[in-house]
């Protein structure tokens, strides 16, 4: 009789980080360096962008924010129960 025929075996999990865990570690620690590098080397054009943004994200906040001011196509009335 083996170890694998009793029943009241069960395997160990096994200790450590999984294969998938340590690749995202990995990816996430080049994004961080390759997001600084470019931010280094870029400086000038990142930093004159960011004077532009207030003016750019005024309109599109006003275009994708507004559909929670109730504007609702109906007969004006908000918990209309019409009766049959």
């Amino acid at each position: 009789m083996t170890v694998q025929d009793q029943s009241d075996f069960r395997e160990r999990p096994k200790a450590g980080m999984s294969t998938k865990a340590k690749a995202g570690l990995v990816l996430l620690g080049f994004l961080i360096v390759a997001g600084a590098l470019l931010f280094t080397e870029h400086q000038a054009h990142v930093l004159g962008l960011l004077v532009w943004l207030p003016l750019i994200a005024c309109p599109l906040m006003h275009l994708f924010m507004h559909g929670g001011h109730g504007h609702h196509h109906g007969n004006g009335r908000p918990n209309d129960q019409r009766s049959v």
